[in-house]
């Protein structure tokens, strides 16, 4: 079997050495997995996590009356915090999740970035989600880029049209770089060709899969005062770690059954 997060990871280490915009990443400080994702349901092919956020300010849930608008039910004051991970002794900052085997069936026929790369066939999509991914990583260690619009202002939109149009040029500038096409070979494959080449897919995932490291709700050891009327629900937390090493990955088979995906065995 192909294991597709150990190629993933030895590009993205390629892109960062060829691609001086990338050059503030420090590839030690990721980690690559896998998410099932079917190719034929909505959803995104790829996902940055930032593991460096701080704790949040203090809030907390609550529900209204559809009538009165009034609060009838509010949860305990609560900070979400970041989990935990570190492999071989080293503290992961960022975790970039793809999702299989939606990833590996992008086509650029049925993608906007048909614009971007008239010129190349498909796998250039999914070179370009892998640098997307990448320069979501902030150069000051902020956590993710802010988005710019075109006037060079920050924005909510996080995909928009400048942002693609840089990810293109680092993609054509990493092609134009004199790389081993070898290293990004694999993308010339969709999931079914890859298992016919080799076998199988497997890629990295945690033992909790399908979860994987989120930011969790921590209670506040000192509630401030409750409205009377308010009831107080008590937050649902989460039963999955929050700390996690090495032993806490493993290298899953994926399969494609029709339209779910499954992995249901896994190897240390």
């Amino acid at each position: 079997m192909i294991d597709y997060t150990a190629h993933l990871t030895a590009l993205m280490g390629d892109l960062i050495l060829r691609v001086p915009a990338l050059s503030h990443v420090d590839a030690s400080r990721l980690l690559v997995f896998a998410r099932p994702g079917a190719t034929s349901s909505a959803g995104p092919v790829a996902t940055c996590h930032c593991l460096t956020l701080p704790t949040s300010e203090p809030g907390y849930y609550y529900w209204l009356d559809r009538l009165t608008g009034e609060m009838t039910r509010r949860s305990p004051w609560f900070v979400t915090e970041s989990p935990q991970v570190t492999i071989g002794g080293r503290s992961i900052h960022y975790l970039i999740s793809f999702a299989l085997p939606r990833f590996c069936d992008q086509a650029l026929d049925r993608s906007p970035k048909r614009e971007l790369y008239p010129d190349l066939p498909d796998w250039a999509a999914k070179l370009d989600t892998v640098v997307h991914e990448l320069y979501h990583i902030d150069p000051g260690a902020r956590g993710l880029r802010a988005a710019r619009g075109a006037d060079g202002r920050e924005t909510s939109r996080m995909h928009g049209r400048r942002y693609r149009w840089e990810v293109a040029g680092m993609v054509r500038r990493y092609l134009a770089s004199g790389a081993d096409p070898e290293v990004r070979a694999f993308l010339e494959y969709n999931f079914a060709g890859l298992v016919r080449r080799h076998g199988g897919v497997a890629a990295a995932t945690f033992r909790t899969f399908p979860s994987f490291p989120q930011r969790y709700a921590v209670p506040l050891d000192v509630q401030p005062p409750a409205p009377p009327e308010a009831r107080i629900e008590p937050i649902r937390l989460r039963s999955i770690p929050i700390a996690y090493t090495e032993a806490d990955l493993v290298l899953r088979p994926f399969h494609v059954a029709g339209d779910e995906v499954t992995a249901p065995a896994s190897r240390q």
